[in-house]
């Protein structure tokens, strides 16, 4: 009796096995920012802003961070009139600083901490005081405002 209860749960865990991995795929093959508060997908914009615009030098960093500010902007209600000066000047300000680490230096020449920099940017207060004043329902998000369509019975 025990021989078939086990195998009775082995055939429902191998029939349920695909649904299990079909929903962990979705959830590691498509973007999360739908399901992420405007706030922080306006946060995250700015940060992939700075990092696109550290290196501008470096094709592949800068497309990737540039595609996905795109990207970003699809799950992000804010003021798109005053918000792309806003973004700039802060970046820029941020970009600007001049970093030094006496011990990395003596070993490499030029490094100019891009990314601590826009990771700076993005803890600031500064970037904070922008968000509120830029993210129209901040603690809101794409999916609460856009739920996906039913599907057909």
């Amino acid at each position: 009796m025990k021989k078939i209860g086990l195998r009775i749960l082995a055939a429902l865990a191998l029939t349920l096995l695909p649904l299990v991995g079909s929903a962990a795929d979705d959830r590691h093959s498509s973007p999360q920012a739908g399901t992420r508060t405007y706030a922080q997908n306006y946060k995250d914009m700015v940060l992939a802003t700075c990092i696109a615009n550290a290196y501008t030098n470096d094709k592949n960093a800068a497309i990737d961070a540039g595609s996905s500010v795109s990207a970003l902007r699809d799950w992000t209600y804010y003021d798109l009139e005053k918000s792309p000066d806003a973004i700039k000047s802060l970046v820029d300000v941020y970009l600007a600083r001049d970093y030094h680490n006496p011990l990395v230096e003596s070993e490499m020449k030029g490094v100019r901490f891009d990314f601590l920099k826009c990771l700076d940017m993005y803890h600031s207060k500064e970037l904070d005081v922008l968000t509120k004043r830029m993210v129209i329902n901040p603690k809101r998000t794409y999916r609460q405002d856009n739920p996906p369509p039913a599907k057909p019975k």
